[in-house]
């Protein structure tokens, strides 16, 4: 990675300022605006990964899988100084990095490149997997999914098998804004605790909530954190 001034970091405060330098076309501004708390608790307080230590074996995996919707993703990397938010107005354009899928070649600490619903738990299975065979036990593997992915056959095979393996450096964040097509008997958090996860509900705009539910012990079995959030098309 190349040698760079550190950006000054930014608060939660300023984040609305960050995204409305993201202008154009397709942004899926509810689809972003409705992961923005989440995230920002979550590396603020939580997460183990910085600009400077993004390529470090021990560092937190974190795994967008709600790809189509970055700009939330992109103004929190902003603020926590992983990338120049003098890039932010580019947004979108034939030669910017920030393109309307997170490019992992192109933007610092982006470990996927995604936006194809149903592929980030899958992928988090296999990255909690591949540490757990390094002998790593120290990183956290943190993948974020919106709710309309559970109509992807793909995340009901993973949850699953996550839950069978006892992947406990596994933790998945499910934004619920009322998207999907397909319902769950009980809701989403009923159908991760039949697969032997440990699970919460919380409100998503809440970041004592989050913060609490994000660092709950769950010994031996992965945790999901559902965080709900207005409807979509409130």
């Amino acid at each position: 990675m190349t040698n760079r001034t550190p950006a000054p970091l930014l608060g939660f405060a300023e984040l609305p300022g960050l995204m409305a330098l993201m202008t154009g076309d397709e942004k899926h501004g509810p689809a972003a605006t409705s992961t923005l708390d989440a995230l920002w608790v979550l590396y603020d307080r939580v997460l183990r990964v910085a600009p400077e230590t993004v390529d470090e074996q021990d560092r937190d995996r974190f795994l967008l899988s709600k790809g189509h919707g970055p700009m939330a993703y992109y103004a929190v990397l902003a603020a926590k100084g992983f990338i120049d938010p003098a890039v932010l107005p580019s947004f979108g354009a034939y030669d910017s990095p920030l393109g309307h899928h997170p490019d992992r070649l192109l933007i610092p600490g982006v470990e996927i490149s995604s936006g194809s619903l149903g592929h980030g738990l899958p992928i988090a299975v296999g990255t909690a997997l591949g540490l757990r065979a390094q002998g790593l036990t120290r990183p956290a593997v943190w993948v974020l999914i919106g709710d309309a992915e559970f109509d992807e056959g793909s995340n009901h095979e993973a949850v699953a098998f996550a839950g069978a393996a006892g992947l406990d450096r596994l933790h998945a964040l499910v934004i619920d804004n009322s998207s999907a097509t397909h319902g769950w008997r009980g809701g989403i958090a009923a159908r991760f605790a039949t697969e032997g996860w440990s699970v919460e509900t919380v409100d998503g705009r809440d970041h004592e909530a989050l913060y609490a539910a994000y660092t709950a012990e769950h010994p031996g079995r992965p945790r999901v954190v559902v965080a709900r959030v207005e409807p979509k098309n409130s």
